[in-house]
């Protein structure tokens, strides 16, 4: 389990305490902070923004992937960059200009990554590949933590390792979504190289050795 990188997602934290939250990522190893901003309207809920992000960027030096589950993400990479993320991924689903925003990302010297929901098939992004970090299979309906996987979606992440190593492209695969310690095998055999995890890392259920 040493190459698969845990990203563990802050939406599950105490947010009274995200320092501590934090320390527990690192202590518990933690290689990515998995940063889920929902405006309520792509999702359900309303998490948070820009000043959470660049009041805890000086807590720790693990890069963080702010996973934009919001509408227009177009207009708001500029600003979740220059507040200290690392990784800024976006729902295809939510953006008619994809490719576009891939370059905006990139020209901000920073890693791109697209999503898709479960019910958007990998074909809705296979132009994209050659040009992303990182593609994020929602193997749960985005907006709330907690949900069950799945079991359909898993079969994404194996469709994208196989265009992966036919085209060789070097894009990582992370899965977000209902993963455990009952799930966790199933999405990496598929393919996953990061894992996101949000109640059950924080519950203590799930954990990789430093």
């Amino acid at each position: 389990m040493n190459d698969i990188m845990l990203a563990p997602s802050l939406l599950s934290a105490d947010f009274a305490d995200l320092k501590s939250a934090l320390s527990l990522v690192e202590n518990n190893g933690g290689k990515v902070v998995h940063i889920d901003v929902m405006d309520g309207i792509f999702v359900p809920q309303i998490s948070y923004g820009q000043p959470i992000v660049k009041s805890i960027r000086p807590l720790t030096k693990l890069p963080f992937d702010v996973h934009l589950m919001i509408e227009k993400p177009e207009n708001h990479v500029e600003s979740f960059a220059e507040s200290g993320a690392d990784w800024i991924t976006f729902h295809h689903e939510a953006c008619i200009h994809s490719h576009r925003l891939i370059q905006k990302i990139h020209s901000l010297g920073k890693k791109a990554g697209v999503s898709i929901v479960p019910s958007t098939p990998v074909s809705a992004i296979t132009e994209l590949l050659e040009y992303v970090d990182l593609v994020l299979v929602m193997t749960v309906n985005p907006g709330f933590g907690g949900q069950a996987l799945i079991p359909s979606c898993v079969k994404k992440i194996t469709e994208l390792a196989e265009i992966r190593s036919k085209r060789n492209l070097d894009f990582k695969i992370s899965v977000d979504g209902g993963v455990n310690s009952q799930t966790l095998g199933q999405v990496v055999e598929a393919g996953a190289d990061i894992v996101v995890s949000g109640s059950s890392f924080f519950k203590g259920e799930l954990c990789w050795e430093k």
